[in-house]
């Protein structure tokens, strides 16, 4: 893949923001294929350990590249796009939130109007955006922790996030000419 300073011209800009785009595209299109398409009605109450495991290591593992772009914004690191980069973890961010929503729904009590995936994605934005319109409640102890955990992740880790996003967008337009 071509970087915007090695090529001149419109057609090397076209080319490389075409690459960029299919590979964002691509990316995007993954995530959102294996939320819908992963067995995640094989976690849950039926495999309590690996469900937890899992969704321990993939936020971990999402929080260490978040703070690692976050870092890479801060020093400078003139050769990185965390643009594609943050995205794309914020949404992979979103879907295991969801994921876990979803697989917990399947234990008796622990949401209230939460059926489907759909339904976990849209509980997921909602509470991410703060906006709780109250027709998926978190109604079990360990629903309500996972929930406090959404919102703390949130507060921590993708408002780093997007504050370094917002930070390097600044830069990139006070530095043109």
């Amino acid at each position: 893949m071509t970087t915007p300073g090695s090529a001149r011209g419109p057609r090397a800009v076209w080319t490389t923001a075409r690459s960029w785009l299919l590979w964002t595209g691509g990316t995007v299109v993954t995530v959102v294929a294996a939320y819908f398409l992963l067995p995640l009605d094989e976690l849950g109450p039926h495999r309590p350990g690996l469900s937890w495991l899992l969704f321990a290591l993939v936020l971990a593992g999402v929080a260490v590249l978040l703070l690692r772009q976050v870092h890479h914004v801060l020093t400078g690191r003139p050769e990185t796009r965390p643009g594609l980069a943050i995205t794309l973890l914020i949404l992979l961010s979103v879907h295991t939130f969801a994921a876990a929503y979803y697989t917990l729904a399947k234990q008796p009590g622990e949401f209230h109007g939460l059926r489907t995936r759909v339904d976990a994605l849209y509980f997921t934005v909602v509470t991410l955006a703060t906006v709780g319109y109250g027709d998926i409640t978190p109604r079990g102890q360990t629903a309500r922790v996972v929930t406090v955990v959404q919102i703390l992740y949130t507060f921590v880790f993708l408002t780093a996030a997007a504050t370094a996003l917002s930070e390097r967008v600044r830069d990139l337009v006070t530095r043109r000419p």
